[in-house]
């Protein structure tokens, strides 16, 4: 048989107060660290696209210099690239090689701030172009 006490008519049943204010505290605080996750998480992607399209100005670079048929001079050349409606700075070291008909050029791609956040960097060569007439 169960005892009864005074004035303790019902109080098993439920959640104290205090019980119920440190649960919605931790559950406060998990919830704001899944927020603090989501937010990175975001970031993360628009910096990825930033490194994305950085890459396609780089070998753009390449790419037109090929098509040209360009055959720069050694030296550091510069300048600015529009890419998925986003602006970036480029710089373009060009190098001699080994072999007298190559040159290397290594591309840096950089935010448009400056040259202090590097977003991609290519290396690749360019091939001394034909002369017409010489095989």
């Amino acid at each position: 048989m169960m005892k009864s006490y005074p004035g303790s008519c019902g109080r098993g049943r439920g959640f104290t107060l205090v019980e119920v204010l440190v649960a919605l505290a931790i559950i406060a605080v998990a919830l704001m660290a899944a927020l603090r996750v989501a937010g990175q998480g975001t970031l993360t992607v628009g910096e990825l696209r930033s490194r994305l399209l950085a890459g396609w100005v780089a070998e753009n670079f390449l790419a037109e210099q090929r098509t040209r048929g360009a055959w720069p001079s050694p030296g550091t050349y510069r300048g600015t690239a529009k890419q998925g409606n986003m602006d970036f700075t480029w710089r373009a070291d060009i190098t001699e090689t080994a072999n007298p008909s190559f040159r290397r050029a290594n591309i840096s791609v950089f935010a448009p701030a400056g040259e202090s956040h590097l977003l991609a960097h290519l290396t690749g060569y360019l091939a001394q172009p034909a002369v017409p007439g010489n095989p």
